[in-house]
């Protein structure tokens, strides 16, 4: 009986693991925030430019912040794994808005009228 409870307490203590580990160059909340901003102009900048390379311009934002595309893509996973994405997002939100006040209007007018509040979808 006690080697049963023994094993039930060792894997009560490996399940309690969380199911990624942090990455070691992990992007800081904020910083990951203004890269998302910064890649959604991007990725509305091809709806007014047909022929514009997508991923050149991803690189260049990317450059610009001085984040590596696989700590980019590490960083997104573990926040998405830990629920954190939401808020990330918001505060990306808030970013756009203040680079772009019109866009606030645009968000009001959409609302009422029963449409998408968001500019970023998550």
């Amino acid at each position: 009986m006690k080697k049963l409870i023994f094993i039930f307490v060792l894997l009560s203590l490996f399940s309690c693991n969380d199911y990624i580990d942090k990455p070691k160059n992990l992007i800081d909340k904020g910083l990951m925030a203004e890269v998302l901003a910064d890649l959604q102009i991007n990725d509305q900048s091809t709806f007014m430019y047909q022929n514009s390379n997508i991923e050149a311009g991803t690189r260049y934002i990317l450059a610009s912040h001085k984040v590596k595309p696989e700590d980019f893509v590490e960083s997104f996973k573990y926040y998405v794994i830990k629920e954190e994405m939401k808020g990330i997002a918001d505060n990306a939100q808030e970013i756009l808005l203040k680079k772009d006040p019109k866009a606030d209007k645009y968000i009001k007018d959409k609302q009422k009228n029963g449409g998408s509040p968001t500019l970023m979808r998550y």
